[in-house]
């Protein structure tokens, strides 16, 4: 006779069963609890940057997005009770198991962005920095 002990109401074939790797964009549903106590679904939507532990009970994953302009990161682990579904939006290839430089890289492209908006200019002896304003150009129809 064999007896089957349910540790978690998660479950855990289903959640090792997901094929997604860093680079992949996934929808992660996460369960919050409201003050009256009802729970709501919320989304949050973004690249993998990393899976930690493979699919052992304390596996993780980080997922990074842009919100308003602000790199948001969250760390959710796999087989938590809070997380509905995940699901994979889209698959990538990448060449590395851990995208840690995508937080530099993405610094790099608003600086470099900030260098284009911004000219320095002399005007009689005194040098001043002045922002880059392009007009669109108006279509003659």
């Amino acid at each position: 006779m064999k007896t089957t002990i349910k540790l978690t109401p998660v479950d855990m074939e289903a959640r090792t069963a997901i094929e997604f790797a860093s680079g992949d964009v996934v929808r992660v549903w996460n369960k919050i609890k409201e003050a009256d106590g009802k729970t709501r679904l919320q989304a949050f939507e973004g690249m993998v940057l990393a899976r930690k532990h493979g699919t052992e009970i304390g596996a993780t994953f980080t997922v990074r997005r842009v919100a308003s302009g602000v790199g948001v990161e969250r760390v959710f682990p796999l087989f938590s009770v809070m997380i509905d579904k995940i699901e994979v939006v889209r698959h990538s290839h990448t060449r590395r198991s851990k995208l840690y430089y995508v937080r530099d890289k993405a610094l790099r492209d608003v600086r470099r962005k900030l260098k284009k908006d911004v000219r320095v200019v002399k005007k009689d002896g005194v040098t001043t920095v002045e922002t880059v304003v392009e007009t669109p150009e108006e279509v003659t129809a």
